[in-house]
């Protein structure tokens, strides 16, 4: 509790600490509520963050500064419909001024400000939720479409690019061959039987069919933050992983999030299946907003998208359980596995639907062409 409360006072312009708590579930930071007594802003968010994931945090701060600016640009240019509302998140500095805080440790602390009378849900609760999720990405990227990619930073080198995680994969694999359970073989199984189209969209960035934009990076469902009376979107956080990129990354792991009724951490891992009719909602919420941007080419790869994104969250998950959980944050040592059974179990359920999920996407986008 030291700790999170002496980095807490070094964000607090005025009013009294009242508490610092845990907060969220987040897989990678430390992430603490703090709540003062009187004072403009009665709480905000602290973060101790990752930097073994983010070697380089003090560029997550340029990001940030670079992009919220650019976003509230944005919003002050147009406006919402009625009953609307969307708010970004504001870097809170320290009382020198500098927009995060070292500890004796070398621990890298930073504030946010809080959206307040908001609340994120873990899995989807129903259409309505689906269509505010994709309403919210949709935003966020119609929010960021003019922004160049060139003005951020690469916070992640290699961060959703399947042939270095293919690649990263097979030296664990290769340097890891104790671990034999059959979820664990059906795992190598599964890998090995995929790994051919695996590098589908970057192929299709390099031969100029898909543009480089600014992305989020990691848009799960708990990452939509609703509004606690209305239920409609107000904001999308967690934004470390904000950077150059395709939408298509964050359409497909938005859409592998939500059409996911069982969510991500599920003991039935066989039970788990895509739901067409939330893929449809969410779909329809996000090209609402997106509509000024998108390609045609944007709509051949979709459905590579909806089917690459749990591929490699699994992957993932299965390498870092084979590595010895060395990324993701875990409850025990069989927890990652249990994550790629579900995340490949997802992707084989897409497959089987892929008729339906094509037609999905064509009925929406003749809508909106």
């Amino acid at each position: 509790m030291a700790h999170r409360l002496t980095a807490a006072q070094q964000f607090t312009p005025q009013g009294q600490i009242l508490d610092v708590r845990a907060y969220g579930q987040g897989n990678v930071h430390d992430t603490f509520l703090v709540t003062l007594e009187g004072g403009l802003n009665k709480n905000f968010i602290l973060q101790r963050l990752n930097t073994r994931v983010f070697p380089r945090p003090e560029l997550i701060m340029q990001n940030l500064r670079v992009f919220t600016a650019h976003m509230r640009g944005r919003l002050q240019r147009e406006t919402l419909p009625p009953g609307r509302r969307w708010e970004v998140p504001e870097v809170l500095l320290t009382r020198s001024g500098q927009d995060h805080w070292l500890d004796t440790a070398g621990s890298f602390w930073r504030a946010l400000s809080f959206i307040a009378d908001a609340q994120a849900q873990d899995t989807i609760r129903d259409l309505k939720h689906a269509g505010e999720v994709g309403y919210a990405l949709g935003r966020f990227h119609h929010l960021l479409s003019a922004l160049p990619p060139a003005s951020l930073a690469d916070t992640l080198p290699g961060f959703h690019l399947m042939p270095g995680y293919l690649r990263h994969y097979d030296g664990v694999n290769a340097q890891k061959p104790g671990k034999k359970s059959p979820e664990a073989e059906f795992c190598r199984r599964f890998v090995q039987e995929r790994r051919a189209g695996a590098g589908v969209l970057e192929e299709a960035k390099a031969a100029g069919q898909l543009p480089l934009r600014t992305i989020h990076g990691d848009p799960k469902v708990n990452n939509v933050l609703l509004d606690a009376a209305s239920g409609r979107a107000v904001a999308l956080v967690d934004l470390d992983t904000v950077k150059p990129g395709l939408v298509h990354y964050d359409l497909g792991d938005c859409l592998r999030s939500g059409c996911n009724p069982l969510g991500e951490e599920t003991a039935d891992w066989q039970a788990v299946r895509f739901e067409p009719d939330i893929c449809r909602a969410l779909l329809r919420g996000y090209l609402s907003q997106a509509r000024d941007f998108l390609t045609p080419g944007d709509y051949d790869y979709l459905f590579a998208a909806i089917r690459l994104l749990p591929f490699e969250l699994g992957l993932r998950f299965f390498t870092d359980y084979l590595e010895g959980n060395v990324y993701f944050k875990v409850r025990s040592p069989e927890h990652n596995l249990a994550r790629a059974l579900v995340q490949f179990r997802l992707t084989e359920s897409i497959e089987a639907r892929e008729g339906a999920i094509r037609g999905i996407i064509k009925e929406l986008t003749e809508k909106e062409s």
